[in-house]
């Protein structure tokens, strides 16, 4: 099957969903509300069945020049004294020599590089409504626009305006973890080079991350909050009030990222949360990437399904002109992915001081070298071959 697509969202799974979809001879257009691609940002990671996906794009050399190669994580008690310090790896389950970790947008803007040309972008843009009817949808955009498409793909985060459309407010699939975060950049003041550090306090956590090339670091501050806190969400000065609050009184470098907070112009707010859906598609939409199993910032997957996700859903598509396949073959790895919060990163952040104390403990115990495998939940999909186009 062929047709024409919309795709929402510009970051990493819409990109990638219409790259696939363009090659299998859909015409695509992606809607981006934001002005324009996204740059900077925290690093991510790529790993395990989604470098395959990448290979399979042809932009992994080009990741991997951008990796930026975080040499080790340090973890520091309350008044800064180290605790251990590890092989990034040993953290996260990864891989050394085989994982890619590359910022946030350096990822997007390969992927829309590799997208350009052959794909319509419009950006500053995003739906208003959306009306299946028998021989497509059609949807009015926030603009005024009105356009028809065969399906229309919902790549839009987290908060997804495509899932509320069509599924319904996001409380119903919102799986808060006990947590909201904010992040931004800060100059680095610190004398960190390629590493990570790592500050924890019972139910309050801080990290700064120095990547190559940079003056600057990304700062995450972390806070456990038994309910989400849904009245600062969309009220900046009230997110850094919330954050400084929190951490008032707190030692280490925390007073300078407070600082850095204030004046930052890139603040990211958050809550940690999952997105779990009894369907990713209904009718002639469907939705991939964190709208669709959003695993949080916990797992380090968010990325790699988002390029999974991709991958399948093209290929669904292709071959049977619906989401069914998609979602059938691809569920069981997004779960198991999912679970991953309960492992690894989950104890990054203890509530108790006695949970913290049992967390160091562990850190202690690891080893320094970096692992020989993964984790096999990176690896549990094994990628079907792509859609011969000549055939």
């Amino acid at each position: 099957m062929t047709g024409t697509v919309l795709v929402s969202g510009a970051s990493i799974a819409g990109p990638a969903v219409a790259f696939w979809l363009q090659r299998y001879g859909f015409s695509v257009t992606v809607v981006e509300k934001a002005g324009g691609l996204r740059g900077g940002g925290y690093p991510i990671d790529v790993r395990g069945t989604a470098l395959e996906v990448a290979r399979r794009m042809g932009i992994l050399p080009r990741l991997r020049e951008a990796h930026i190669e975080t040499r080790s994580l340090t973890f520091v008690d309350t008044e800064g004294r180290d605790v251990a310090s590890l092989h990034p790896e040993t953290v996260t389950g990864g891989v050394e020599g085989s994982d890619v970790e590359v910022r946030r947008g350096d990822l997007a803007e390969i992927l829309y590089g590799a997208t350009r040309d052959d794909i319509e972008y419009v950006f500053d843009d995003s739906i208003e409504t959306l009306t299946e009817h028998e021989h497509g949808v059609e949807v009015i955009f926030r603009s005024g626009a009105r356009r028809e498409f065969d399906l229309v793909v919902g790549a839009d985060g987290l908060h997804s305006r495509t899932r509320e459309l069509v599924f319904g407010p996001e409380h119903q699939y919102h799986r808060y973890l006990g947590y909201c975060f904010a992040g931004f950049t800060m100059p680095n003041e610190f004398g960190l080079s390629r590493e990570g550090v790592i500050w924890n306090a019972p139910g309050r956590g801080a990290a700064l991350y120095a990547v190559k090339g940079s003056d600057n670091v990304h700062g995450f501050l972390v806070a456990a909050r038994p309910e989400p806190p849904i009245e600062v969400v969309r009220d900046l000065q009230a997110q850094r009030d919330l954050i400084a609050t929190t951490f008032a009184g707190d030692g280490w470098e925390i007073p300078a990222m407070i600082g850095a907070l204030r004046d930052a112009g890139d603040l990211f707010f958050d809550t940690v949360s999952q997105i779990h859906l009894p369907r990713w598609s209904q009718g002639r939409v469907g939705l991939v990437g964190d709208a669709a199993y959003a695993p949080s910032f916990l797992t380090g997957q968010g990325s790699s399904l988002a390029l999974v996700g991709a991958y399948m859903l093209a290929r669904s598509l292709a071959t049977t002109g619906a989401f069914d396949v998609y979602e059938r073959e691809t569920r069981e790895f997004v779960e198991l992915n999912q679970a991953q919060v309960g492992v690894g990163e989950a104890a990054l952040f203890p509530v108790t001081a006695e949970a913290l104390a049992r967390r160091d403990s562990r850190l202690r115990g690891l080893t320094a070298s970096a692992p020989d495998t993964g984790r096999p939940a990176h690896t549990a999909l094994v990628l079907p071959d792509p859609i011969d186009e000549t055939a």
